[in-house]
């Protein structure tokens, strides 16, 4: 089904193969770990973060779980998966709020990786990609005290560093929601020689938070980073919607897949909900279906909010 074969962990093999959209197969992806465990398992989440799970024996085995069912999903119906790495709180300011240091905080974007990499060695024979997780330097929905690109850039590279040293294969910034903070992203990776996938959040209405259009916010990065970034996603967002701004224009060709939310609910309603909002998880497959069918071009799908494993085996078997 796939395009490519297992590569060498040279630096050229792990150009060939962090570029799923390459390939000729799906690729699933889950970024919804966070709520499965706060809200169904009852596991606090300071700040939101599970880097420091990383800590303990029993965090280890939750994340590994985690990571062992994803690769199971994928080998059961014949797909590639990107393991992504729990580390999108894991930089400097978002940390500080929850007491870790930058020493402390680099040695867990490491561990992170590693971790990863031991499940996906299990597995030799699936495609995986290990997908190190970058998130903003603020408020994932409401952007303030925005940054110019260079200081973005300066901002993030501390923890872009670090993890250009490990194995993953490329840098993934999730619910990125102004254009500035992704350029700089962008230009923090090729910097340090990683590919980058930039993910954009929108609201109900398909616009990032700060109001631009996605197709604007995709080709402004592309125009200041001469088309930087290997490819870019829509995450934490339901498809009802984005999927009415999706259009076959020459920008849609730069987005190659969505990881979704199960809740209709706004970014504010969320963030003030005391229950957990699953929504309807084959009603959710069966979207990524009919997006997947319109736009054969996506070869990633998967979970974000309120998603669980149902969700994702619904995702799997509609997009397949």
């Amino acid at each position: 089904m796939f395009g490519w074969q297992k590569q060498g962990r040279s630096r050229m093999a792990r150009y060939r193969t962090a570029l799923p959209q390459l390939s000729d197969g799906i690729f699933l992806s889950y970024v919804g770990m966070e709520t499965d465990l706060i809200f169904n398992r009852g596991i606090d989440l300071p700040g939101f973060a599970s880097f420091p799970l990383l800590e303990s024996d029993e965090g280890r085995d939750i994340l590994r779980s985690y990571l062992a069912d994803q690769v199971n999903l994928a080998k059961q119906t014949g797909v590639g998966v990107l393991l992504e790495s729990p580390t999108w709180i894991a930089n400097r300011d978002r940390s500080a709020g929850i007491g870790y240091k930058p020493e402390h905080l680099l040695k867990l974007n490491d561990a992170a990786i590693k971790l990863m990499a031991k499940v996906r060695d299990l597995h030799g024979d699936l495609p995986t990609i290990l997908s190190a997780v970058v998130g903003p330097r603020g408020d994932a929905y409401a952007p303030a005290n925005q940054m110019t690109a260079i200081e973005a850039e300066n901002y993030h590279a501390e923890q872009i560093e670090v993890l250009s040293r490990t194995d993953a294969d490329l840098i993934s910034a999730y619910t990125i929601c102004y254009t500035e903070e992704a350029i700089g992203i962008v230009r923090a990776s090729k910097r340090y020689d990683m590919p980058v996938a930039v993910s954009f959040t929108v609201e109900t209405n398909g616009c990032l938070p700060t109001g631009m259009a996605l197709k604007d916010a995709i080709e402004i990065v592309d125009e200041a980073t001469n088309a930087g970034a290997s490819y870019f996603l829509i995450n934490c967002a339901h498809p009802d919607h984005f999927s009415h701004i999706l259009t076959n224009e020459p920008w849609l060709n730069r987005l190659k897949g969505v990881i979704v939310n199960a809740s209709r609910c706004s970014h504010e309603e969320l963030d003030e909900a005391e229950q957990l909002d699953d929504g309807n998880p084959k009603e959710l497959g069966e979207q990524l279906g009919s997006l997947h069918k319109s736009f054969p071009h996506f070869s990633i799908f998967g979970g974000c909010c309120g998603t669980d494993m149902r969700h994702m085996k619904h995702i799997a078997s509609a997009v397949v």
